[in-house]
């Protein structure tokens, strides 16, 4: 089972652990209309890589391949980010499956649930938590 955990721990981790890398895996329109972590403040960029292929959104077959050529090693702390923390854990068990270890979800996502207007952003998740981000 991949851990959850909450998108200020996750934050934290990535300030303080140099293993600690973050995975948005999201899709292009997402990153570029809804915004992204910005890692700035820790000295690192999230890694873009999509769970989905837009517009299809048929699960990218490359994505394992593509991790691993984007430098990541077992021994790193990957923590994967999606909307709303459903995508992530599929990507995070797919990473698993492929001997990372050390692989977490990032609760609620970027945006967490939408609210009782169907806005998201102000629930739950990486925006909601008022934690760096901008748009692409």
């Amino acid at each position: 089972m991949i851990e959850n955990v909450s998108p200020a721990k996750a934050w934290e981790a990535l300030r303080t652990n140099p293993q600690a890398q973050l995975v948005d895996v999201r899709t292009d329109p997402e990153w570029a209309f809804v915004g992204l972590p910005d890692l700035a403040a820790a000295g690192k960029q999230a890694v873009l890589i999509p769970w989905q292929v837009y517009p299809a959104m048929a699960v990218n077959a490359d994505f394992v391949a593509q991790a691993q050529a984007a430098g990541f090693t077992p021994e790193q702390h990957i923590f994967f980010l999606c909307r709303s923390g459903v995508r992530s854990v599929a990507a995070a068990q797919a990473m698993r499956d492929a001997g990372f270890s050390h692989v977490f979800n990032i609760a609620d996502g970027f945006e967490g649930p939408p609210d009782r207007q169907g806005h998201r952003g102000t629930v739950a998740g990486w925006k909601a938590e008022s934690l760096p981000w901008r748009q692409r």
